[in-house]
């Protein structure tokens, strides 16, 4: 789903005399092809080493490596509870930041986690690490296909694992998302995510793709909670405006299909999760409203609070979800 490309500075002055090229014939910086490959084989060491321990064991070390990543990683510390501090301003400082250090844990056990799905979760041994909770309805839309679905989730537990455990079940799911910048490792985690069925597709090409997927009754995943900058529509979340993809409303509009809002939660430092449906919203629903886009966007950003706030920690508190401001509105200190 949903990133734009980095704004470069466009006035210096020392280049006052050279316009900076359009958008559009800007290049990006050519990636170094030994470096991507010393990468790759780097993490597949990794990834072999890992896999001989149990994955308790590697969530316990992973759990480590984000305690560090906290420590030495001063800009997205202070990014991270900034973004508690001004979302919950009940809590006391030493909260947030217990909260973020607990944050940054759970995005490198995501990692960790990513790794060994294909190995544990199968047809017959998905129950042993995953619960479903108030799903019934979106299986009953699943199985009927009498019209397409919207998926939602966010930055939040294992949200990779979602479409991983309907494709296993046996129910299509195509995900949007943008590739990683070095092609040899994205290529290696996109087989991996892909395993059992689930389609990855470039956020790029979406636009051309998704539309027959729905119109033919297929589910297209989207991550929800990402800065749309200064085009999105702003909506509240967590009690402040946040610019958000218009997209997905007019997808949902055009096609006239339900949008649900899941979620996987961690249960403990184990590999178990609780999979649920936070909201689903109708076409009805929407219907007679005045403003249907702002108010699809505005309700699944809703679901996608509400499930956050049953265990924040669980949250990627680090990324950059308010960056873009309102027209007038002053940037917010480390976002």
């Amino acid at each position: 789903m949903k990133r734009l490309l980095p704004r470069h500075l466009l006035s210096s002055p020392f280049r006052a005399r050279t316009p900076a090229p359009p958008k559009a014939e800007r290049k990006k910086k050519e990636r170094n092809d030994l470096v991507d490959r010393l990468q790759y084989v780097a993490l597949r060491l990794v990834s072999i080493t890992m896999h001989c321990f149990p994955i308790r064991a590697n969530l316990d070390t992973a759990a480590f490596v984000g305690d560090f990543i906290y420590a030495f990683y001063r800009r997205g510390r202070e990014r991270a509870v900034g973004n508690l501090r001004r979302s919950f301003p009940e809590y006391t400082h030493a909260r947030c930041q217990a909260m973020a250090r607990e944050s940054m844990r759970q995005m490198v056990m995501l990692f960790t986690e990513v790794l060994f799905t294909t190995r544990l979760i199968h047809l017959n041994t998905w129950t042993r690490y995953v619960q479903m909770e108030d799903f019934r309805e979106v299986l009953e839309l699943l199985i009927r296909r009498e019209r397409g679905v919207i998926l939602l989730t966010g930055h939040y537990g294992n949200w990779e694992i979602l479409g991983y455990v309907l494709a296993t079940l046996g129910f299509e799911t195509t995900s949007i998302a943008r590739p990683l910048d070095n092609p040899y490792v994205n290529h290696w985690l996109l087989g991996v995510r892909e395993r059992q069925g689930q389609r990855i597709i470039d956020k790029k090409g979406a636009t051309t793709e998704v539309a027959p997927l729905l119109a033919s009754g297929g589910t297209v995943g989207f991550i929800a909670d990402q800065n749309a900058g200064k085009k999105g529509v702003f909506v509240d979340f967590f009690g402040r405006k946040a610019s958000t993809y218009k997209s997905i409303g007019l997808l949902a509009m055009e096609y006239q299909v339900p949008v649900v809002i899941g979620y996987a939660r961690r249960i403990g430092r184990n590999f178990r999760f609780l999979v649920g449906a936070q909201d689903i919203i109708y076409p009805a629903d929407w219907k007679d409203q005045d403003d249907p886009l702002r108010y699809i966007t505005q309700r699944y950003s809703r679901g996608i609070e509400d499930f956050v706030r049953a265990d924040p920690a669980q949250y990627l508190w680090i990324h950059r979800r308010w960056k873009s401001r309102p027209r007038g509105e002053a940037p917010e200190q480390f976002d």
